[in-house]
Parts: structure tokens; sequence; C-alpha cells
């Protein structure tokens, strides 16, 4: 095991300043010292109150609703602790924004995560931090290490302390598939897959039910919930097919933008469990609503980039 000597400091972003204080508290450590403010036409301003020379560097920025605002501060902060003479930037992305454009589905369309993964190594960042991307590939659209967490863990634990009966887990499209069926095994349930066409963004049609889900319990699990289209219409075709009415839905990252809290609300899932990589405002908070820690999680991470440490070994 190989440690490291120089020193540790942890910034938070304005995204998400609750997650970074509760990294903040499982490292023992306070956070960094830095001003974001907005001039008066908008354009953002970092200051970073004290000194980082020589400093491995961690900041926390997630995307959140404002995905481009969010995005903005995080080059414009890199770019100043590389300014300031910091030994190493990892950027702690828990939402990567723009993960849904990974490919070109039609002619002439761009490729969005690529060009955020560009712009994140342009700005100077050394290294990224990141939870359950929209599809895996895009960590290779990176020239600098990406360390790709899952939270996978926190749903096993979750899940398995309700001990459920009959559980079937529900993968929302075939991209999901695999990461749908890590979970079933590891919660001893069985698989089912929805197949679906898209029209439009954010607009889904659910077409088929693969696999039995008659009289059995819905753990229906995605990475993100938007508006809750896909999900909704999708609880429908499973009750078509005969599942009990105990269904639950999980998802990594909760964006809920537009219908979603009305749909989710309406729906009928007995929980609705997500993790707080992206903040939960109150008006967006419903009856069954529970939200896991990432926290833990990216404090663990960190700390073990910080000495040199396998971080595989955390979902061993």
């Amino acid at each position: 095991m190989t440690t490291n000597n120089r020193q540790m400091k942890v910034f938070v972003g304005s995204s998400h300043a609750k997650l970074g204080d509760e990294i903040g508290q499982y490292l023992g450590i306070n956070l960094g010292d830095m001003k974001v403010s907005r001039f008066s036409c908008g354009e953002i301003y970092v200051k970073i109150n004290e000194s980082i020379r020589g400093a491995n560097v961690f900041l926390v920025q997630t995307c959140s609703q404002n995905v481009n605002e969010d995005l903005m501060e995080l080059f414009i902060t890199i770019d100043a602790f590389s300014r300031a003479s910091a030994s190493s930037i990892t950027v702690v992305v828990p939402h990567f924004g723009y993960a849904r454009q990974d490919k070109k589905s039609e002619p002439r369309e761009p490729i969005s995560a690529k060009l955020v993964a560009n712009l994140l190594t342009t700005a100077g960042a050394n290294r990224v931090i990141t939870m359950d991307l929209h599809a895996d590939q895009i960590q290779g659209y990176f020239d600098i290490p990406v360390d790709h967490l899952t939270a996978m863990p926190l749903f096993v634990k979750y899940f398995e302390n309700l001990k459920l009966k009959d559980l079937i887990v529900v993968a929302p499209d075939t991209g999901r598939a695999k990461t749908a069926k890590k979970l079933a095994d590891r919660l001893g349930a069985e698989l089912a897959i929805l197949h679906k066409t898209r029209p439009e963004h954010n607009k889904a049609a659910i077409m088929h039910v693969v696999g039995d889900v008659t009289g059995k319990t819905v753990l229906l699990f995605d990475d993100m919930v938007d508006t809750a289209g896909s999900v909704t219409q999708g609880l429908a075709a499973l009750r078509k097919h005969g599942c009990n009415e105990e269904m639950y839905l999980a998802c990594t990252h909760p964006v809920f933008s537009g219908p979603a809290i009305e749909r989710l609300s309406s729906a009928g899932f007995k929980e609705v469990v997500v993790t707080n990589t992206i903040p939960i405002t109150p008006e967006k908070r419903f009856p069954g609503l529970k939200v896991l820690s990432t926290a833990p999680l990216f404090a663990e991470a960190i700390s073990r980039n910080h000495h040199n440490i396998s971080i595989s070994e955390i979902f061993e």
C-alpha cells in the first residue's frame, strides 16, 4: 500500500452543499474555504480563500436541475485550483450531466457526454469520481482516470432489510438489463425487462413485458428518473400482466423534472427509493419517498484516492 504525504483539501460547489457537508463529516475534516458568487450580468465568480499549493484537491459538484450553471461553475473552479498550483485536482460529480447524450442516434446530433468530458479535462481536472453513469462507455470518453462508483450496495442493503417476498426486479429497458440482473442476483430475485420505444425526448411507450410478473412484488430499477413518464407507463404495463399491488421504484439519480412529482405521487408505488446524488428540494418530496445517502461511498473513494488505495475493494 502506498500512502500520500500531500495535504488533502475538499471543497464543495454550490450545487449540493448538504452532500458536501456529509462527505466532510465522514472524512472528519473541515471543508475548504471558497467563495462562489454571480456578477449582475449572471457570470460566475469563484475565489479560493486559502492556500492549496501542492495539495491534492477534491471538488464536489453535482449536476442538479440547473445543469448548465453547475457545469460552468465546475469548469471555472477547476481553473482557479489549477492557477493556484494544486498538485492534483479530482472532481467528484455524483450526477454526470449530459450523460444521456452518449451517442449519435440521428444524423447531425452532438455527443454531448464526450464534449463535457473534454471540457473537464481542458479545464484542468486530473481525475473524475462519479456514480452510475447512464452508459458505462462514457468512462472511455475521458483521457484522464475515472472512478465509476455504483449505488448498488445501498439498494441491496435497503431492500434486503425489507425482506420482500416473491420479488422480481424489472429493468425499464434492455439497456438497463445487465445492471438490473446484478441487483436481482444479489437480492435472490427474478428478472423481467420492459421493451419500449421512445418517439420523442421525454416521451416513451412501453410495448412488451419480457418475463412472468404474475403475482410478483415488483422492484422497477433504473439509473435515473426524469419526468417519470417511462416508469409510470411501465408500471401500468406490469399491472396489466398481473403483478401484485406492492410495487417499488429505485433509482440513483432523482432528476424529477416537469410532471414527475405528480406522476410519482399518484402512480401507486409503495416506496420510491433514490439516492442524494441530486438535491431534492422540499416541493419535490412526497409520501413514500426514501432518500439514501451516497456520502459514505464518496468519502471512502476520496480517502482511498488520496492515499493511493484500491477503490474496487469497496464493492467486493
